[in-house]
């Protein structure tokens, strides 16, 4: 199958490392680029993001995507009003820093607690989250970013906000907006959903504009390099294929091979083992 999008992998794999080592790498590997997230551009101001996404542009390279804030305190569908705003800018803050990039989509955790939705209803969630939408969108809209909101893993008892796939068609409906998207975290989905993990791409229908690529056993979020566990990827391309994606996928785990220090070789493998499986299908 001839694919319509680019690979990239996360930058959480390469915070160790220079700027320059991670564009070498991304061009040995053919990777467009990695993606973005708060502490790979840590301590820079608007003019040097500027800067060095115009170095990354020099090279052929380019931030697609970024991962906003997910530490406990960045749940911008929390309870608690203080700690709800404090998330919502902070998320706000660094849209608009990723737009300074150029980046396409952030990608955003619908919420960072592990609280059971079937106990405590799912309509305060949405409220909560609805009021942190209000003002993320309008500050994407403003630098024609796209805020994918990722599927989430389950929590410890039972059905975490965006762990079903219905809780996708009802964030569509509640939160319509043209710079609302949804990301599809292939790992999250499988220990989610097992048998029906397919079922989420479904429910994300034409506001899936982000990819996280992982494999798993299906028990935990090993983020195992492609291929190397129980995900159907015939159903992830098939859906990437179907709606054009044009867009990068990113990769969301090192390379199947020694580290912590991997090779360029072995990231080169990772993306061509990883490419390999979307001709299959």
């Amino acid at each position: 199958m001839e694919t319509t999008w680019s690979w990239t992998v996360t930058g959480y794999s390469h915070l160790h490392r220079s700027h320059e080592d991670i564009r070498r790498t991304c061009l040995h590997a053919g990777l467009s680029g990695v993606e973005g997230s708060a502490e790979l551009f840590a301590g820079l101001n608007d003019s040097e993001l500027e800067a060095l996404a115009d170095a990354y542009a020099a090279d052929g390279l380019r931030f697609d995507s970024f991962h906003l804030p997910f530490a406990r305190e960045d749940d911008i569908a929390s309870f608690y009003e203080s700690t709800r705003r404090q998330a919502a800018d902070k998320a706000g803050e660094w849209i608009e820093r990723a737009g300074r990039l150029g980046v396409r989509a952030v990608i955003q955790h619908p919420t960072t607690c592990r609280d059971n939705v079937e106990a405590d209803g799912l309509e305060p969630f949405l409220t909560q989250l609805g009021k942190s939408l209000d003002s993320m969108l309008e500050r994407a809209a403003g630098c024609d970013v796209t805020i994918a909101i990722e599927n989430m893993l389950p929590g410890d008892d039972g059905g975490r906000l965006g762990s079903r796939p219905e809780h996708f068609e009802r964030f569509a409906c509640a939160f319509d907006h043209p710079n609302l998207g949804f990301c599809l975290d292939t790992g999250h989905a499988l220990v989610a959903g097992r048998e029906n993990a397919h079922a989420f791409p479904a429910a994300m229908g034409e506001r899936l504009v982000a990819f996280h690529l992982a494999d798993n056993a299906g028990d935990r979020d090993s983020h195992l390099a492609p291929g190397h566990g129980r995900v159907e990827w015939g159903h992830v391309f098939r859906a990437a294929h179907d709606l054009g994606h044009a867009g990068s996928m990113c990769i969301e785990t090192p390379p199947f091979d020694f580290g912590p220090d991997y090779t360029d070789d072995a990231w080169k493998k990772l993306v061509d083992d990883t490419s390999a499986l979307a001709q299959d299908i």
